[in-house]
């Protein structure tokens, strides 16, 4: 079976919304939408009872390797950097300068299909 390694659902809150607590919610939507989904990675901010209850779906907490000195890529972080630097492409995402909630998640909807639509156009 091939993994997907894309964004399913993006779910935008305040800035004052700690990771941890933004998880909860959008964990229980991804369940809701997509029910196959069984696995998640996710950094240490992510690692705390709430989130590992929120869903069935299993978090798996990608951690720095022990003897880790400086910059090192981790295959499953870089997903989602890789991930964050095509949607940060869209010259309007470059800065957060929505007023509301609901203007951000349009654009990041919106900034996440012009990057599907260029992958598309690449195969004949």
């Amino acid at each position: 079976m091939q993994q997907s390694r894309r964004a399913l659902i993006i779910l935008v809150h305040p800035a004052d919304v700690q990771d941890r607590d933004g998880a909860v919610p959008l964990l229980q939507q991804s369940h809701q939408r997509h029910p196959f989904v069984a696995r998640a990675y996710a950094d240490s901010a992510y690692n705390s009872d709430r989130v590992r209850d929120a869903t069935s779906i299993t978090i798996e907490i990608v951690r720095k390797f022990a003897d880790q000195t400086g910059f090192v890529v981790h295959p499953r972080r870089w997903i989602v950097e890789r991930t964050f630097a095509w949607i940060n492409r869209n010259r309007r995402l470059a800065k957060d300068f929505e007023r509301t909630i609901k203007s951000a998640t349009a654009l990041l909807y919106a900034a996440a299909a012009i990057v599907l639509i260029r992958r598309i156009a690449r195969y004949p």
